[in-house]
């Protein structure tokens, strides 16, 4: 409890595959503040949209899976971070906003905890991110704090000196379900990480509270919900990143199942996660666009399933996701390499079969079914 008190006191100081080609779309992008709760602007309050009603110009956003910094990536972020996540960078770029999952603790202190795999990295981590065009992160994961509250202390402050956004993970309960606010092409976003796995024997200490540092936890359903709520009343496009699923399953398990719907009734026009190691399927849920899984990103892999990774890009209007794309690739050397050709097509073949278990569609309704 008194690291605890100390450590706030701290604190507080496709369905179409993508083209390869084509110019950047030029991007004006403001970050804006945290709280969702403060007003944006003294101009009168805009009516609200409706679940999947398309307004304003349109935005591309492009999501990455698990990403770590261990093995042979380790060697990469040493020799140069900013070419350290390899050919990935280009499509990701191409984007108007990405984002990824950062499942490994940034810091060089602490003690690793109880359990079979920790992960951390040193600060340059964030460095590589921003090198490769990924603008946000979620923490929100098991293994966020693989080395403690120290640990989590370090990777807060090294984001905060990078000035790069994370999200997912704070000081106490209210920090770690903030949203990241940004507006991009004059529409306004609302980013919120949380994590629905964490081991049994750490989920207490791992789980942020009142007054508690920690992750946002996606079993606190309510507080989730409440976020969601509190982001779409000062937001166009609202985006839940979720580490969730059962590892090695292809399928979503009945947690997500349950979850998402609820997400998408408090407001969130894009639900997407990773955990599983393997790819699940995405696709409309309602006038939502939710992705069960995205597999390992910048990743160790020793081949097979857990080798399918790539990138999903989402077109968004306002609440309307108006067009999905899968960038298939193979993790090699750690890094996820652009597939291409014949064997580009057959991969995303198969991505659209995933979406068979999963109950989503692939075009959007006006109400969950």
């Amino acid at each position: 409890m008194l690291l605890a008190t100390a450590l706030a006191a701290v604190l507080g100081a496709c369905t179409i595959r993508q083209s390869n080609s084509g110019t950047p779309t030029p991007t004006r992008l403001t970050e804006e503040s945290t709280d969702a709760s403060a007003p944006t602007t003294t101009a009168p309050r805009r009516v609200a949209a409706k679940p999947g009603e398309a307004r304003g110009s349109a935005v591309t956003l492009a999501f990455g899976g698990d990403v770590h910094f261990e093995g042979v990536i380790r060697g990469r972020l040493e020799r140069d971070p900013t070419t350290a996540l390899g050919p990935i960078a280009s499509v990701l770029r191409r984007a108007d906003l990405a984002m990824v999952n950062l499942e490994t603790a940034i810091t060089t202190r602490g003690t690793a905890q109880g359990k079979s795999f920790t992960f951390r990295a040193p600060p340059t981590a964030f460095q590589a991110l921003k090198g490769a065009g990924v603008d946000v992160a979620t923490m929100a994961n098991n293994h966020g704090m693989d080395y403690g509250l120290v640990g989590l202390q370090d990777s807060v402050e090294a984001a905060e000196q990078a000035h790069f956004p994370v999200v997912g993970i704070g000081r106490d309960a209210d920090h770690a379900f903030r949203p990241y606010r940004v507006t991009v092409n004059g529409q306004r976003i609302a980013i919120i990480g949380a994590t629905q796995v964490l081991d049994d024997s750490l989920a207490s200490a791992w789980t942020a509270g009142d007054g508690k540092p920690g992750l946002a936890s996606a079993y606190q359903v309510d507080r989730l919900v409440a976020a969601v709520r509190a982001a779409r009343r000062v937001a166009d496009t609202v985006i839940v990143d979720l580490h969730w699923g059962k590892e090695l399953s292809r399928c979503p398990i009945e947690r997500q199942r349950e979850l998402a719907p609820k997400l998408v009734r408090a407001g969130a026009d894009v639900v997407v996660g990773s955990h599983a190691h393997v790819l699940l399927g995405g696709g409309y849920l309602g006038p939502a666009y939710v992705d069960y899984g995205l597999g390992n990103f910048v990743f160790y892999s020793s081949g097979g399933v857990t080798a399918q990774s790539g990138v999903l890009t989402l077109t968004v209007r306002g609440r309307a996701v108006t067009k999905a794309a899968w960038t298939p690739a193979t993790i090699s050397g750690g890094v996820p390499i652009p597939m291409n050709g014949s064997s580009a097509d057959s991969a995303l073949a198969n991505w659209n079969e995933l979406r068979g278990c999963t109950g989503l569609s692939a075009e959007p309704s006006a109400s969950l079914a």
